[in-house]
């Protein structure tokens, strides 16, 4: 296998010498991927947005991955979704692919994407920290993370200092309290201040229209809504056609460079996201989200959050311990789930001898199951009051 990557990477580094003499651009391409299914726009869609990536930046090699098509773009074939998350996982591995672009993807709890939209005040873009995935069953602690995730990317993007502002939501006192902490621990956050006459770092509506922070601070099903109505607005809502989509998975440990878009997302849309996969490819996030969380570390993140979320641990502490069952491979979804709700309705399935595990899926937060233990994990959550009736399965 090493053998086989060492291959690829030799072979990827004489077709990027090759493009450079035919192009005049001797500067190493970024090759981003992007997977072609699931769009409720079509395939052809998807296409059209790669297509003009490619047309506006040569530098950036995308690559397809997906059924075959008419494209002259480079092409990896695959039958299915599924398939093709395999692929991109792969290639991003193997260091084939520097980012990918993909629609709908399960990222594990403490991991979730930074969008990036145009806003229309004043035309200013803006980071919106975060959009999917969950940083945290912890409400507080994953905006607290959120903001750290944003500033990574923002920094990714070529931005020295990023201002941050924490949107005027439930939690925004306890998030400024922390990073006020922070600060005085030695971590530099650089809070800005709202346009409205009281000022302040918690951001009114206005700050949001008005895109005043490069970094706004959110809970992450608060910035999926902003992204729906920041990229669509003009449309009407079946067709997003105005920003960078939902952005880079960002958390620690984490080395992917995978960025959602939506299946909503249009051609511009989906441009402009591969176009953003490069930009933080090539401003090395990876290496950045690395230094960016030793430090706050060093700050004493991890006993911030400790302190914040002690009275959760504690009641966990007074819980019946549970062990999980010996582990499976889990490909069945079980949403409908209160994101506050995760982690115990994993531990009812566990303690009924059904191995499971927390996620994020088409619809939110979900349980991951075998396929053998489907129906019977579903009557268990239903009758333990975590879900409804079947049809919640994705």
């Amino acid at each position: 296998m090493a053998e086989n990557n060492v291959k690829k990477l030799i072979g990827k580094v004489f077709n990027d010498i090759a493009d450079a003499i035919e192009t005049g651009q001797f500067g190493q391409k970024v090759r981003v991927g992007i997977t072609t299914l699931g769009s409720e726009h079509g395939v052809e869609n998807v296409i059209a947005g790669a297509e003009l990536a490619q047309e506006r930046d040569p530098s950036i090699e995308v690559v397809l991955i997906g059924p075959k098509s008419d494209s002259k773009l480079t092409q990896v074939v695959v039958e299915n979704e599924d398939e093709g998350y395999k692929k991109m996982e792969e290639m991003l591995d193997s260091g084939e692919l520097d980012a990918c672009v993909t629609m709908h993807y399960n990222f594990p709890i403490g991991v979730s994407t930074v969008g990036r939209v145009v806003t229309p005040g004043k035309g200013k873009e803006m980071i919106i920290a975060t959009t999917t995935g969950t940083s945290s069953p912890h409400r507080v602690e994953a905006m607290i993370k959120n903001g750290i995730y944003g500033i990574i990317t923002a920094k990714a993007l070529g931005i020295e200092n990023p201002t941050v502002g924490i949107l005027n939501v439930d939690g925004a006192r306890q998030v400024e309290r922390a990073y006020r902490e922070l600060i005085n621990r030695g971590y530099d956050i650089n809070l800005t201040e709202s346009i409205r006459a009281d000022g302040g770092s918690v951001m009114r509506g206005n700050d949001l229209l008005a895109g005043v922070p490069d970094v706004m601070v959110t809970d992450t099903l608060t910035g999926n809504i902003l992204m729906k109505v920041f990229s669509s607005y003009t449309t009407g809502g079946s067709y997003e056609s105005l920003g960078y989509g939902y952005g880079p998975g960002i958390g620690e440990d984490y080395d992917r460079v995978v960025l959602i878009i939506s299946r909503a997302s249009g051609a511009p849309v989906i441009a402009n996201a591969i176009s953003y996969g490069a930009s933080v490819a090539r401003g090395n996030i990876k290496a950045i989200a690395k230094e960016e969380f030793e430090k706050v570390n060093k700050a004493g993140l991890k006993e911030i959050l400790a302190e914040l979320t002690k009275t959760d641990k504690k009641a966990a502490a007074d819980e019946e311990e549970v062990v999980a069952p010996p582990k499976e491979i889990v490909t069945e979804e079980i949403a409908g789930i209160d994101i506050m709700d995760l982690e115990d309705a994993v531990r009812v399935l566990w303690k009924e001898g059904i191995y499971a595990e927390s996620g994020m899926g088409c619809t939110g937060p979900v349980v991951l199951v075998n396929e053998n233990n489907i129906n019977k994990a579903i009557d268990i959550l239903a009758k333990a009051g975590y879900v409804a009736n079947p049809s919640n399965i994705c």
